[in-house]
């Protein structure tokens, strides 16, 4: 049975970084497996000397070694959140977000919650807001649905209820933001609490 060995990284949060990981990976002769949002699994274990060189690569773009189990349990913790908004599955949840992620993670979610707190220093009931809103940024700009139909993808009851949080979050309405959508975009590893 093959030996493979599984290392998680921060902020591979969308495909691009898939590939931009996969790469550096394959230069460094680590041999991927597979290749996912916040994990690699590689044919072997590598040496602390090829680990140390990935950690810098890593770091140079942008990206982080995780070897910390609780950091690795927020990277999921963000990655399961990050791929239901953008799915465009969350109006289709049957449950609520909590149930959501204690299943998805295996893990009750008061555990959870109390670690994604301390580690991030925002809850994550405020991560899903601050996701939920840079998710309707995004569809504002590319101008293709209107904001009920953005509304109802992100799983509001209502636009009002979308366009509160978005003022919150933002400081302006979605049709203000609309008109300089390009100005206020951020990536989406920099959404949340220390990032």
């Amino acid at each position: 049975m093959p030996n493979f060995y599984t290392i998680h990284i921060r902020n591979m949060v969308c495909p691009r970084c898939i590939n931009v990981v996969t790469e550096e990976l394959e230069k460094l002769q680590l041999q991927p497996v597979e290749v996912r949002l916040g994990e690699v699994q590689l044919a072997g274990e590598p040496s602390t000397e090829q680990l140390e060189q990935l950690r810098q690569v890593l770091l140079q773009n942008g990206f982080e070694l995780l070897e910390d189990k609780k950091a690795e349990m927020v990277e999921k913790v963000k990655l399961a959140i990050i791929g239901l908004i953008r799915s465009g599955e969350v109006e289709n949840l049957s449950t609520n977000i909590s149930d959501y992620l204690a299943e998805a993670l295996g893990r009750d979610y008061h555990y959870l919650s109390g670690l994604f707190s301390s580690e991030e220093g925002v809850t994550i009931a405020r991560y899903v807001v601050l996701q939920k809103v840079e998710r309707a940024k995004e569809l504002l700009a590319y101008n293709e649905l209107s904001l009920s139909q953005i509304s109802y993808q992100l799983g509001y009851s209502s636009v009002a209820h979308l366009s509160g949080q978005f003022r919150q979050v933002t400081g302006m309405s979605p049709s203000e933001y609309k008109k300089n959508a390009s100005r206020f975009r951020k990536p989406l590893d920099q959404v949340g609490g220390k990032d």
